[in-house]
């Protein structure tokens, strides 16, 4: 049984908006799964889906055997399932370690022990503890917004365009961190808009087109197929 399933999910931001018309994906223990398509095709549209943020019109989405489809985000975490939005993910005025401390609201008793278990895995935050969050990199942003999320230990990590924005340099150290974050244990859904990167470091990987299920497969596979790449992956 997958760790994460969804099936049939027709969700939007109103009734009469279907943005994800019948969509379906699993997540396995372990895996790194990417998300990809063009733009308006449904893929942030369905993390906000998974994490309660928007209510399913219709199908089913289970975690552990269970169904989560509807719960509040809130319910939703606290089962472990923790998701980082591509914009607003830290709070600009607060120091690095006062977010680190907000993600970590679920579990105020443990928070310490989590916050320095944060700052051995990510030591750039812990070199910059002291400062505020809007004086970090954009690189440095994500990765605090991604150790926020680790503060819940969330069995799932869902990352909304993590590499938007940021320098090649940048982009290749974060998916470096994540990989990482796989390897210790956490299970990852990303939508990502460096499709080739994405397949590089994914097991699996799903392409929506227009709110639905295009093809999805093995990452090495769709990223050697000759159509795969010269629609999605620019030659």
């Amino acid at each position: 049984m997958a760790l994460l399933s969804v099936e049939d999910i027709v969700a939007g931001y109103s009734a009469a908006d279907e943005v994800l018309k019948g969509v379906h994906l699993s997540l396995d223990a372990g895996e790194i799964v990417g998300i990809i398509g063009p733009n308006g095709a449904g893929k942030s549209t369905l993390l906000k889906t998974i994490a309660g943020l928007l209510k399913p019109g219709r199908g089913s989405i289970t975690f552990g055997g269970e169904a989560i489809g509807g719960y509040a985000p809130r319910d939703i975490s606290r089962r472990g399932i923790a998701y980082v939005p591509q914009e607003q993910n830290v709070f600009p005025t607060m120091t690095v370690r006062e977010n680190l401390e907000m993600g970590g609201y679920i579990d105020p008793e443990g928070s310490r022990r989590k916050i320095e278990r944060a700052f051995e895995r990510f030591p750039m935050l812990a070199r910059r503890r002291r400062v505020a969050a809007r004086s970090l990199s954009g690189g440095e942003r994500q990765v605090l917004a991604m150790a926020m999320a680790l503060m819940v230990e969330p069995k799932v990590l869902l990352l909304d365009e993590p590499s938007a924005g940021l320098s090649p340099v940048a982009a290749e150290r974060l998916f470096e961190d994540i990989t990482a974050i796989n390897h210790s244990g956490t299970s990852i859904a990303m939508v990502e808009q460096n499709a080739r990167e994405v397949l590089t470091i994914a097991h699996r990987a799903y392409i929506l087109v227009d709110g639905r299920n295009h093809r999805d497969g093995a990452a090495a596979v769709l990223a050697a197929d000759p159509d795969i790449r010269r629609i999605f992956l620019g030659g």
